[in-house]
């Protein structure tokens, strides 16, 4: 074959792969986009992303089934999303529990063995008691707390997030918890309904129904302002500690997944995060809409990184 042949035909071939990738760019999705939700039903994140499920069809352009995968602070379904095939259909949801469980050495599994795509929300923590306890106020909490080193017990997940929260408040009050593991804010908050917890680490979508019950108290909130969602709770700068405890929730990818998918579903979540009965939907549950994409999320997960690593240590064994 001469050169010009050879070139001749390296072009057609190269012009026929870029015609193949731009019929896949154009044809993504092509079937429904499974979401790996590593969480049990009914907690903040199990609430979050079923309504990012409900309402990507007309953005993103087919379904988005929710399938729960809970164990392990998060880590199974995260485990089996990370295994499956990079082909940009199938996703899933990480927190900053990824990060601390990474940090304390619960898994090797971390934020960078995915493909991040968009942080979708961001959702303030509360410090919640029951109602039958004899205290009824932070203050009175606090003063408990302080004469009974040890004695209250508090759900978490231990060594994610909640667990941290809780540890941050410990640290700021001078105070000792005994602390009781769970899997998710759901299955902790039950327990804290059914009396079997003096307090946990929660959110208002997981327990807001329970304190207009008169079940829970919410004794304070972890966002920088109060919040229209519960007006009267204050934060724990007003309680005196300069802390905040929230949640940021955003959807990942398998390692590798095609940059046409990655783009098409960012495309599709910037554009839901912008629509009035998506961010109302959110609201409702507590949450509040943060996009960012691509580029943007993966900074915002290498800084945190580094602030877990460090803060992480008072959770090591």
């Amino acid at each position: 074959m001469t050169f010009l042949k050879s070139l001749v035909a390296g072009a057609a071939v190269a012009l026929a792969v870029t015609g193949t990738q731009t019929v896949a760019a154009q044809t993504y999705p092509e079937k429904p986009v499974e979401f790996i939700v590593p969480w049990s039903p009914g907690g903040g994140s199990d609430t979050l992303m079923r309504i990012v499920s409900n309402n990507v069809t007309p953005f993103l352009g087919t379904e988005m089934p929710v399938i729960n995968m809970p164990g392990a602070g998060g880590t199974v379904g995260l485990r089996e999303a990370s295994r499956r095939d990079a082909d940009g259909y199938t996703i899933s949801q990480v927190h900053e529990g990824l990060l601390t469980a990474n940090a304390t050495g619960l898994t090797e599994l971390n934020w960078s063995d995915f493909d991040p795509i968009a942080l979708m929300t961001a959702s303030p923590q509360f410090l919640v008691i029951g109602n039958n306890l004899p205290y009824k106020t932070f203050e009175e909490f606090v003063d408990y707390a302080k004469a009974n080193p040890g004695e209250i017990t508090m759900g978490v997940t231990l060594a994610g997030v909640p667990h941290l929260h809780a540890a941050m408040i410990e640290e700021a009050f001078g105070l000792e918890f005994s602390y009781v593991g769970y899997e998710g804010t759901g299955q902790r908050i039950r327990a804290l309904v059914g009396g079997n917890l003096d307090a946990a680490i929660g959110d208002i979508s997981s327990s807001a129904q329970f304190v207009e019950n008169g079940d829970l108290i919410f004794l304070g909130i972890g966002s920088s302002e109060r919040i229209p969602q519960a007006p009267d709770v204050r934060t724990f700068k007003e309680l005196g500690a300069d802390l905040e405890l929230q949640v940021t929730r955003g959807i990942v990818m398998p390692k590798g997944s095609p940059e046409e998918a990655r783009d098409a579903l960012e495309a599709a979540l910037s554009e839901l995060s912008k629509d009035p009965a998506f961010i109302e939907q959110i609201n409702n549950a507590g949450a509040s809409v943060n996009f960012r994409g691509q580029e943007e999320y993966s900074t915002y997960l290498t800084n945190l990184s580094g602030t877990v690593d460090r803060l992480a240590e008072v959770l090591a064994p």
